[in-house]
């Protein structure tokens, strides 16, 4: 059994998390990658069925060895949780208790403003047949529970973490929106823009009898320009479809599909005749 320690790194001052009794040696790995992929690091396993180290997890973990390396393990709940101050017990039924219940996102701001205060954080998982038992919810100060089907509420156990592991990256954020990366900042088309495109699409659809018969143009090309209008597209976006049409422009109605531009396919035909290239004397 490990000894608690006191004074972690940095990067372990995240909530704690804490599987009871598990099971599975995969799923030890599986929970281990998905609190690597939320910023969380350190994992208590009490009373592991298979023992502990278990290679089957660690292969598991698909490449979240510190999280493995780091891994406690003890005999009991209550030394795994004796050095916490605050321990949310995760639970998918209604408990006989005066215990608060929480969400996921209101429990995960919860574990942030008492990280943030210092206090030292855990989370309870139970055993993946049956979860945790009313003594050990007891040993927590407060119930976190998702949101599932009622009729089908039984979460694997890597499910479970990772919900709550990305609540807690999730409210660290400046914004609960905020993503990883974001797209380009496009600069919307301006109406010239817009328009100049427009007048190049229909020269381009009238040299290749588009406009049939000839009286509906009109309504053809307001139907074109509502389609075209609507998406709001960006001045690199409409630089795209222009250069699309300016391809289209190289070619004659009468030349055959496949017949290249007219450039290269002069060239061909001067090689082939012995005029032009780079051989002629």
């Amino acid at each position: 059994m490990n000894e608690l320690s006191s004074g972690k790194p940095d990067h372990l001052q995240g909530p704690v998390i804490i599987l009871v009794e598990p099971q599975l040696g995969e799923n030890i790995g599986m929970v281990a990658r998905a609190m690597a992929n939320f910023g969380l690091a350190e994992l208590r396993l009490v009373h592991p069925r298979d023992g502990w180290p278990n290679e089957k997890a660690r292969a598991a973990a698909s490449r979240a060895d510190h999280v493995i390396d780091a891994v406690a393990v003890f005999e009991t709940v209550e030394q795994a949780v004796a050095d916490l101050n605050f321990v949310f017990a995760t639970t998918a039924r209604p408990r006989d208790n005066f215990k608060p219940v929480k969400g996921p996102v209101e429990a995960g701001r919860v574990l942030r403003r008492r990280v943030e205060a210092g206090l030292r954080t855990g989370i309870l998982f139970g055993r993946e047949k049956f979860g945790l038992s009313n003594e050990e919810v007891s040993l927590a100060d407060e119930i976190v529970t998702f949101p599932v089907n009622p009729a089908f509420s039984s979460l694997n156990i890597a499910q479970a973490v990772l919900l709550m592991s990305y609540e807690w990256m999730k409210s660290g954020l400046e914004t609960e929106t905020q993503t990883a990366f974001e797209g380009p900042d496009l600069r919307p088309a301006s109406r010239k823009h817009l328009h100049s495109f427009l007048s190049h699409l229909e020269r381009a659809l009238d040299v290749r009898g588009y406009f049939r018969p000839p009286e509906k143009k009109p309504k053809m090309l307001d139907n074109l320009r509502s389609v075209l209008t609507r998406p709001g597209f960006a001045e690199a976006e409409i630089k795209v479809l222009r250069g699309v049409l300016s391809s289209l422009d190289y070619f004659s109605p009468k030349e055959p599909r496949g017949a290249g531009y007219p450039e290269r396919k002069a060239f061909d035909d001067g090689a082939a005749s012995g005029r032009g290239g780079s051989g002629d004397a």
